[in-house]
């Protein structure tokens, strides 16, 4: 009998909360974390990236945002980094050949 009675309360506590949300977005409120990524610090961001010198984490800091932020807000971020100078990509057939030091 309680069981069903707790139930019952909590579909009103549910069908309250979605009507006071829906009520809100109707007055152009909207819920959430506001968003500090605006268009210019997407575009600042990808100007720095192809240059070696700047790291991710350097132009995330530059910018005041976490690194994380730029590899959600820039799907490509990874293409967009040139791999460093006399480096080879891990797994490469360069980096199998060249000998091992022990």
């Amino acid at each position: 009998m309680f069981a069903a009675l707790a139930e019952f309360i909590r579909e009103l506590i549910i069908s309250g909360t979605r009507e006071g949300l829906a009520a809100a977005r109707e007055r152009g409120r909207v819920g959430g974390r506001p968003t500090v990524v605006t268009p210019g610090i997407i575009r600042a961001a990808r100007d720095m990236l192809p240059n070696p010198e700047h790291s991710v984490t350097a132009i995330a800091k530059l910018l005041g945002v976490s690194p994380g932020t730029l590899y959600n807000h820039i799907p490509d971020l990874r293409e967009l980094r040139p791999l460093a100078a006399g480096r080879c990509a891990p797994g490469s057939p360069d980096q199998a050949a060249a000998p091992r030091q022990s």
